[in-house]
């Protein structure tokens, strides 16, 4: 999938990504924004910053984040 910046996200799985370590596992439920989305890479699996509430801004997999609609 590709973000945008400024787009709103749920961590909704553990990555299989070699990335993803231990403590990423508290993240899971977690929402936040894509706040640096890399579309120059244009690379799906390409880690993203994401800034989530309450947790700070991080790099994460791609495949462990789901867009949210603006309603959510």
């Amino acid at each position: 999938m590709n973000f945008r910046k400024g787009q709103r996200i749920e961590v909704f799985q553990r990555s299989v990504d070699e990335g993803w370590e231990d403590y990423m596992n508290g993240f899971i439920g977690c929402h936040g924004i894509i706040t640096d989305p890399d579309t120059v890479i244009n690379d799906p699996q390409a880690l993203v910053e994401v800034s989530l509430e309450n947790k700070g801004t991080h790099r994460l997999p791609q495949d462990c984040l789901r867009a949210l609609d603006e309603t959510d």
